[in-house]
């Protein structure tokens, strides 16, 4: 067949920063998907729009020939409003797992498609398959079964959703061209788009554990982010939330399971607990409901009778015991004092080097690994006092990630109290 356009002149266009027509947009999305376009020229253009970006209305279009790559979802037929949550990753952010029952419990159906793992930030399917049972596979015919029986589900995405991004995304992850604005924003949002929800809450990252290191970057992400869904009549709310240190008190796969049901308990640490409920309040008034009480459903059990049905609907048994780690090493406090600093990306890379991530996408995971903290910035500490526990079923991953720690902590004079805003700010 001859080719429209030719892949030559459109990465010359944006290499000499000039602005797509919608039409060469559609076709470079539709060649590239069909393999008329090779990756070393996707690659070019990628570095193109890295360097010279997009303006809005190229990366509405881009995102557009994105989702037009495949199938939609529609919960039309559940007859309730539907909401979604997507987070930019981090280290311990286990949030989702208590969030979709929280937000089923008040009549919104949550359609929670997650993702694996990659590098120093877990996955929600990861740590789920901790479960024993549990599948994250399900069929479209299941996910909408259960949404209208249970009001929540967390799976994979079908391979329908978006296939442009599928190849996209694992391209720029061999090319440098991950943290190009643009290039994220329509990945993230081509496969919201598509799956259907009728809300989105985004929650953008930012600090040393996050993808975006820098507010600003944030910022114009999540703006981004907010105004693509907006233009696709997907009602977006985005929270700025910090991620210099973890959250909560671990990072793994099946301890993090294990304080995600602390928190469906009435319980768990106090930093999970208010994201949890600030997004629950967020996506229950994008859905159009309001006067809900998020804290209470998670103190009267309501959330945990979701979630024990929501994990029995994809086999999982939510009563078994989560998988633990056969070898334990505890780090110390090296001196008195108050903990002022526990950095999150070095606590994200020891717990990946313990065998909680992967390197690669086909790499297997430890359901027991990861890193179990003791004490989190603002707490005093005494030196020879425990300050975490590595957990592995390697003993001789420990070193390297001992190597990963060694700068992570930081020990002021008592009297000293880090300054922490866990939500920073609120894009709508």
């Amino acid at each position: 067949m001859t080719e429209a356009f030719d892949a030559v002149d459109i990465i010359r266009i944006k290499r000499d920063r000039g602005t797509l027509t919608l039409e060469q947009i559609d076709w470079t999305i539709d060649a590239y998907t069909r393999g008329a376009i090779a990756d070393e020229q996707m690659s070019a253009l990628n570095m193109a729009i890295l360097l010279n970006g997009m303006d809005r209305t190229e990366i509405f279009r881009w995102t557009a020939a994105m989702i037009a790559s495949g199938e939609r979802m529609d919960f039309s037929s559940l007859g309730r409003p539907t909401s979604d949550k997507h987070s930019t990753g981090g280290v311990g952010d286990k949030i989702t797992l208590p969030l979709a029952p929280l937000v089923a419990v008040f009549g919104v159906a949550v359609p929670q498609l997650s993702g694996r793992g990659l590098g120093h930030t877990g996955g929600t399917l990861d740590k789920l398959e901790s479960i024993p049972g549990w599948r994250a596979q399900l069929s479209n015919e299941d996910m909408m079964r259960q949404l209208a029986e249970v009001g929540a589900v967390i799976c994979a995405a079908g391979a329908g959703l978006a296939p442009a991004d599928k190849k996209l995304y694992a391209l720029r992850d061999v090319t440098g061209t991950v943290e190009a604005i643009p290039l994220i924003a329509s990945s993230i949002m081509s496969k919201k788009i598509a799956e259907g929800t009728g809300s989105l809450v985004l929650d953008v990252k930012v600090g040393s554990g996050a993808f975006m290191k820098d507010i600003a970057q944030a910022r114009e992400l999540a703006e981004t982010m907010v105004a693509l869904g907006k233009d696709a009549g997907v009602n977006t709310v985005a929270l700025l939330t910090d991620m210099s240190t973890p959250l909560g008190l671990t990072a793994g796969n099946a301890i993090e399971v294990e304080e995600s049901v602390e928190v469906l308990a009435g319980g768990g640490p106090s930093d999970v607990v208010e994201l949890t409920v600030r997004l629950a309040e967020e996506m229950l008034a994008c859905a159009g409901v309001h006067g809900a009480d998020p804290a209470a459903a998670l103190k009267d059990g309501r959330a945990m009778d979701v979630w024990n049905r929501m994990i029995e609907a994809q086999g999982g048994d939510p009563r078994a015991t989560l998988p633990v780690a056969k070898e334990s090493e505890v780090i110390l406090a090296p001196a008195d004092g108050v903990l002022v600093g526990l950095d999150a990306l070095a606590v994200g890379v020891a717990a990946w080097r313990l065998g909680a991530g992967r390197a690669r996408k086909e790499d297997q995971v430890q359901a027991g690994a990861g890193v179990r903290l003791h004490a989190k910035p603002g707490a005093q500490v005494r030196a020879g006092e425990p300050l975490m526990t590595l957990l592995t079923d390697t003993p001789d991953k420990f070193d390297r990630a001992r190597e990963a720690l060694a700068d992570a902590v930081v020990i002021a004079p008592e009297g000293s109290r880090p300054a922490q805003q866990l939500i920073i700010d609120r894009i709508a």
